[in-house]
């Protein structure tokens, strides 16, 4: 009988993780949900059991604490939940001038954003790449493909998911171990709101999360790679190309200023 396995996906209580978890479950993958809202992952958990017919666990857990991810990793070796595909997803932002945002909240955003993921993924890699098989879904930003003034570090930390995640699929790839780097743009959920944001008028508008989760899980269908949704965001990265390095970062100054 073939082992059970479970998609683990964190920051799953709402926005791009939670469409994700659905698209997941509407697949008939078993899922491990981790965020720190415990009624909305229970609720969410409820839901996918009843609508497909899978397994659903919940953790409520913050993964911004130093050893966050070896905690998480123990816990669900404990509870016997094999994990083949991993979805690091959560993280946040932060609106402002660098130098008056708390300190304390840009290393939380660091440790969330870049130090969970790595640490995930090199704990959960090692059987991926024994057995040959699995997935990894890396949710990096547009906004690492250029300096973002007033939200300096977040733009900094998703320059380093979106430079790691494709570099690490290179290595992957002799392993048959499938890597999604998954980039959208301004995205309709409540991270503008989370990250004292404010209204943002962003170009073409904010795209649904179900939207970005649709394109994420076409291409782990197709093999995965780089995925940046929409065709204006496409259109916007390939201009970049052929325009001063400086132009892409005042119109992003003019957006975000404080």
């Amino acid at each position: 009988m073939p082992e059970t396995t479970y998609a683990l996906v964190t920051g799953a209580s709402s926005g791009i993780g939670k469409e994700l978890a659905k698209g997941l479950a509407a697949r008939k993958r078993n899922l491990v949900l981790v965020a720190r809202s415990k009624d909305k992952l229970d609720a969410l958990a409820t839901d996918l059991r009843v609508a497909h017919g899978i397994l659903a666990e919940s953790i409520e857990f913050d993964l911004s604490r130093e050893g966050a991810a070896a905690w998480l990793y123990e816990r669900l070796r404990g509870l016997g939940l094999k994990i083949d595909l991993l979805v690091n997803n959560a993280g946040f932002g932060a609106r402002g001038r660098f130098w008056e945002l708390p300190a304390e909240r840009q290393a939380q955003m660091i440790r969330l954003n870049v130090s969970a993921l790595i640490e995930l993924t090199y704990l959960f890699l090692p059987s991926l790449v024994a057995e040959r098989r699995g997935t990894v879904i890396n949710v990096s930003s547009t906004a690492s493909f250029q300096p973002v003034p007033y939200t300096a570090i977040y733009a900094a930390t998703k320059a380093f998911v979106t430079s790691f995640s494709l570099g690490l699929a290179e290595e992957l790839r002799p392993y048959g171990v499938t890597v999604v780097t998954l980039c959208p743009g301004g995205t309709d959920t409540d991270f503008f709101d989370a990250g004292q944001y404010g209204k943002r008028e962003m170009p073409g508008g904010l795209q649904p999360a179900r939207e970005v989760a649709e394109a994420a899980l076409s291409a782990l269908d197709h093999g995965g790679g780089l995925v940046v949704p929409r065709l204006m965001n496409k259109a916007a990265l390939f201009a970049q190309r052929f325009i001063p390095r400086s132009w892409p970062i005042r119109a992003a100054a003019r957006i975000f200023r404080v």
